[in-house]
């Protein structure tokens, strides 16, 4: 599997040159362990791997007792590991890093030494219990990886022409015509249903058998509930209970996380480690409501009204049809079809969450809800911010279609009263590339290019 993460490791490499670790963080099973050992084969003399899941009591204790002594200490690891290390010619991975806490404090001593490279892999599951007795290394650089993107998808089904037509055309506002805007649809929606997770990546290159699509994503469910009653700690329940309820609470017709679904006179303090357990293990993109469109959307953030969205929508996908333990064959047909009436919608507005947060956009949305003024009342999915801020125009509304009609009167309500703030206002809809009265209209596979 071909990853975009590669060339950001070469990139770490390159520039960093001895002088920092790297810490790549991101779910469980979404490629990291796979993407660094590719990684260290290719570009060193020689790598070891520790993998803290497996680690002996001997490695661990290297760790605690013989840093003081960094010639033993690598002798002893080489030694260990039957591996010969080179001076700045080798790697050495610390493979789950979280389940070992004194090897991540440990960085700090190893960079210093300067003999060779360090890469730390690890889900942030359990993160904050799991730093609290140690020197969190300054000497750390850090890499978020996500599931698959649509260019990474496309790369594992062997076309590699598609995404950069894509991108010419998102670059000069371009539609693609008919005929190939009916390619790229068809190639999202499999991408759509299948998510970016590799195992199920690989199992539908393999095999086009959806039961076998839908198997790899539900072994990845059942860890992620494993995880959670095995690392979440006092509040496991609560995280249980939110995570069973996603697909319950994005089928709302605004989408906001209702906690009183859960448990009648919830409050949000009473769940708010919760929430933020899910998202710090990357399970989840919470996205927020920020009460003024303005420069800093982060600065007017309201944490207690949020959208949670699954972080993987083919996941998401197997997570909503459950019922009887595996996604059918024919749902799934359905759904590439468009033919499935089920609320498309809120699956189609969890794709956009994902391409947006891989991108590397913090998730805002909008929500005002004035009962006395209409003028006022109001929402929009997603609002993102220019990368170069100026003093006016600064936030693109983003409004999502799944169907063919629709209306737009929370976007031209958005405008009239946030004129001033309002850079291009985006509608991602399922047509081709199209602009109209100041609004840009984009075919939804164009939504990780913004």
């Amino acid at each position: 599997m071909r990853r975009k993460t590669f060339d950001k490791l070469q990139e770490w490499k390159d520039t960093s040159n001895g002088k920092s670790a790297l810490l790549v963080r991101g779910a469980r099973r979404v490629g990291k362990s796979y993407i660094v050992e590719e990684f260290a084969k290719q570009c060193y003399k020689s790598y070891i791997l520790i993998d803290f899941n497996l680690a002996d009591e001997q490695v661990r204790d290297m760790f605690i007792h013989d840093l003081n002594d960094m010639d033993t200490f690598f002798l002893k690891l080489s030694t260990l590991y039957n591996t010969k290390l080179y001076e700045r010619e080798s790697v050495i991975i610390l493979d789950e890093v979280q389940l070992f806490p004194r090897a991540r404090s440990a960085v700090k001593y190893l960079v210093a030494d300067g003999r060779y490279d360090y890469i730390e892999t690890g889900s942030l599951i359990s993160i904050r219990k799991n730093v609290e007795n140690i020197l969190i290394p300054s000497e750390e650089d850090k890499l978020d990886m996500y599931p698959m993107d649509l260019e990474e998808f496309l790369w594992a089904l062997g076309d590699e022409t598609m995404y950069p037509l894509i991108v010419n055309c998102f670059d000069k506002k371009k539609p693609l015509g008919q005929a190939l805007h009916r390619k790229a649809m068809n190639l999202f929606r499999q991408y759509l249903i299948v998510g970016g997770m590799p195992q199920a990546v690989e199992a539908f290159v393999q095999s086009k058998d959806f039961d076998k699509v839908d198997r790899a994503k539900r072994r990845i469910l059942d860890l992620y509930r494993d995880d959670i009653r095995k690392h979440a700690g006092s509040y496991a329940m609560k995280v249980e209970a939110i995570f069973d309820e996603l697909p319950s609470q994005l089928s709302n017709q605004n989408r906001h996380f209702k906690l009183s679904s859960i448990d009648q006179g919830a409050r949000f303090d009473d769940y708010r480690d919760a929430l933020f357990w899910l998202s710090d293990a990357m399970i989840v993109n919470n996205c927020y409501n920020s009460t003024e469109p303005n420069v800093g959307l982060n600065l007017n953030r309201d944490r207690t009204l949020l959208k949670c969205y699954m972080a993987d929508t083919g996941l998401l996908i197997s997570h909503s049809f459950d019922e009887n333990g595996i996604v059918s064959e024919e749902i799934y047909k359905k759904l590439l079809l468009d033919k499935l009436e089920v609320n498309m919608g809120m699956i189609i507005e969890n794709i956009v969450a994902q391409m947006l947060a891989s991108r590397g956009h913090k998730l805002f949305f909008y929500a005002n809800s004035d009962r006395e003024n209409k003028d006022n009342r109001m929402e929009i999915d997603f609002l993102i911010a220019k990368s170069k801020i100026s003093n006016r125009h600064n936030i693109s509304p983003i409004e999502v279609k799944s169907g063919k009609n629709y209306t737009l009167s929370s976007l031209n309500k958005f405008r009239s009263k946030y004129a001033e703030q309002t850079h291009i206002p985006y509608v991602l809809h399922t047509g081709d590339l199209a602009e109209k009265d100041g609004i840009t209209y984009l075919p939804l596979y164009m939504a990780g290019l913004l």
